[in-house]
Order: structure tokens, then sequence, then C-alpha cells
């Protein structure tokens, strides 16, 4: 029998699906095991509870998985109750919640690995196609956020959670692509609303180290170049 209440994630420190789910369970205060998957060599126990997608991250809560991390996300938040929340109960915020959180996950993180993998007319191209999808999310979020400062302390969840899984290592961002992606001069909001999240000390718990950073983005874009000049 299973034990009881005995949280394991299985992820890849590098995959920002991973790390979502890390920041939601550091946030929520749940204690859990952490095992490490080399995707090059998958474990008996990733295939056998993924057998769909093969992939990170999976969430094994008493012997049972869940799959997908905007999935595992809300099965943390509907499973803990205690403590801080991950979704607003106002229906309405609810359902803009996920909607923006989708926006994020299917058109800024799909975008930003194309500024990875090329370089030149190309990569531009990519750049110029962020930089379009984080103008719609500005404005996006000066009306879910309202007028006053951004209270991400008081109200953190599974916004932020998705925000900060894809830009929150910034500076290593910056250091490999040569360029801002949130410039404060473009994007007010969402320059505040980062500068907020990075703070929290969930956040800071589980923030990497910026030379590994660094080093995963460069070997990235090394192996993407190399296979595109190759193709």
């Amino acid at each position: 029998m299973a034990e009881q209440n005995k949280v394991i994630l299985h992820g890849m420190w590098a995959s920002p699906y991973a790390k979502r789910v890390e920041l939601a369970l550091n946030f929520k205060g749940i204690p859990y095991e952490y095992v490490e998957e080399d995707l090059k060599n998958k474990s008996e126990s990733l295939l056998k509870y993924n057998p769909v997608h093969k992939k990170v991250p999976v969430l094994v809560h008493n012997g049972k998985a869940i799959v997908e991390s905007m999935v595992i996300l809300e099965y943390i938040d509907e499973t803990w109750k205690d403590g801080p929340t991950l979704l607003p109960s106002d229906p309405y915020k609810r359902a803009q919640t996920r909607f923006w959180a989708n926006f994020i996950q299917d058109q800024l993180m799909e975008s930003s690995s194309l500024i990875v993998k090329t370089v030149g007319e190309a990569q531009q191209k990519a750049i110029d196609h962020v930089y379009e999808k984080l103008k719609v999310l500005e404005d996006g979020m000066k009306i879910y956020m309202g007028e006053g400062s951004v209270d991400v302390e008081n109200n953190f969840g599974i916004l932020d959670v998705v925000f900060c899984a894809l830009f929150g290592a910034y500076k290593a961002h910056e250091e490999v692509f040569g360029m801002k992606f949130i410039e404060p001069e473009k994007f007010p909001v969402l320059f505040s609303w980062l500068m907020a999240i990075v703070e929290i000390e969930a956040v800071k718990n589980a923030a990497l180290p910026h030379e590994k950073v660094v080093g995963i983005l460069q070997h990235f874009r090394q192996s993407a170049l190399k296979s595109s000049s190759t193709a």
C-alpha cells in the first residue's frame, strides 16, 4: 500500500514544465521527493507512470500518477486545500487565469523556443514574433491585474508560476542571446510583475544557479544550430 500522502516529482532540472510543478509545491509548502530523470535514458518508472508521452513532469501521489504540468498544477490546488490557493475562487477570474496561462504556454513558449534554434533573419523574425505576443500579454495583464501595483506575494498562483517558469531566468537569457525579452520601457506591467515574482521565497528556493542555466541554454542553442545546418 502506498505511503499516505507520499509525493514524488519526476522532473528534469532544465525543464520549464517541471519547474512549474516545483514552484507550486514549494509555494503550497508540500513536502515531496524529487527524482531527476535523464531524458536520454528514461527510467522504467517514468515510462510506467507516463506511457503516453514519456515526458516529465510526472507527479506521483500515493502511488497514482498525474501528468502534464497544467493538469498537475490544478490537481495540486484541488488536493491540498489548506494554505494558499493557486486559482482564484471567482469563476470568471479563474477562467481568465486559465486563458492567459494557456496563452503563455501555447503562444510564448513555442515562439521563444524558435529564438534558441535560429540565427540571422530567421532569429530576428522569431524575436519580433515574441515581442508581438508579449505586447498582447502586456495589454491583457493591464486589465487582468487592474490598477495599482502588482501584489504577487498575496496573490501568487498558476499564472505567476507559468510566467516565472518561462522568464524567471531572464538574466541568463540576456547573457546568451544578448537581448532583453521583458524590457521595462516596452513592457512596464510585465517587467514589474516579473520583478515581484522573483522576490517570492518559493521562487528564490527553486532558482537555479545562473551559470548552470547559461550553460544549458548555450548547449541547447549549439545543438539546435548544428542539427539545422546538417539537415
